[in-house]
């Protein structure tokens, strides 16, 4: 990864760099230098999620952007780890969590978010991604392993919903993505996917995530509290969506 003279200024010239850290996925370094620790991501998710957090900043709790010099985002550590790494041992605690936080974010004013994330611009994604060859079945959830690629995006197409409950969802809402600091205030992180979409892309991976406990599921709807009525079918066609993203 190039930095420019402004990153390498910010980072400093006793910067240690580590893949080696929760969640790691190739797409962020974590980065000690002066006692501080930093994340940094580069490449064009690094930019669709600076542009993200700047406009979450005050609305819902993010980590702090310490620099951006397109395409490489530095990120203050949170100092905390996700859910999904201190997980607690009763799901149920897990889901109320989750459910306050995406309570949170789904409040957000729709009018206010300039980021799409409907089905046209998702499926689009899709596409390219199966027609690219970047999706693994192999990787697929065990409810859909065995189809291929191309037959779950041709399901995607046949059942394409109507969007009519639309929210500002994150797009991956996992346990992994979001950390739980000292002071109790879940932080969201990894938005890059964040836009209006409707609301069971989100409530479809907490459904997929929670394992089919339905004491969880049912303390995360009680703090998520903002939907009378769950779509099943809406919950296993955005699980499919995830699958070729």
């Amino acid at each position: 990864m190039r930095l420019s003279q402004r990153l390498r200024v910010v980072l400093g010239d006793d910067a240690s760099w580590s893949s080696d850290h929760e969640g790691a996925s190739g797409t962020a370094l974590r980065v000690t230098s002066g006692g501080r620790v930093f994340y940094v991501k580069h490449g064009p998710l690094a930019a669709a999620e600076h542009l993200r957090l700047r406009w979450l900043r005050g609305r819902v709790p993010v980590p702090e952007v310490v620099a951006f010099d397109d395409p490489v985002l530095v990120l203050a550590d949170v100092g905390a780890a996700s859910l999904e790494a201190a997980a607690p041992a009763d799901l149920g605690d897990l889901g109320a969590v989750l459910g306050r936080t995406l309570r949170l974010l789904h409040a957000t004013p729709v009018a206010e978010c300039p980021f799409d994330g409907r089905l046209p611009v998702v499926l689009d994604r899709a596409g390219a991604n199966v027609r690219g060859g970047l999706v693994d079945p192999d990787d697929f959830d065990d409810d859909h392993l065995g189809l291929t690629p191309e037959a779950v995006f041709e399901q995607l197409l046949a059942r394409r919903p109507r969007e009519d409950d639309l929210v500002v969802a994150h797009g991956d809402f996992t346990p992994a993505n979001v950390l739980l600091p000292a002071s109790g205030e879940p932080v969201v992180i990894d938005v890059p996917a964040l836009g209006v979409a409707d609301r069971h892309r989100d409530l479809a991976l907490v459904h997929r995530e929670l394992d089919g406990d339905l004491a969880a599921w049912e303390k995360f709807l009680a703090a998520y509290g903002l939907v009378d009525h769950v779509d099943e079918e809406l919950l296993h066609y955005y699980r499919l969506v995830d699958e070729l993203l």
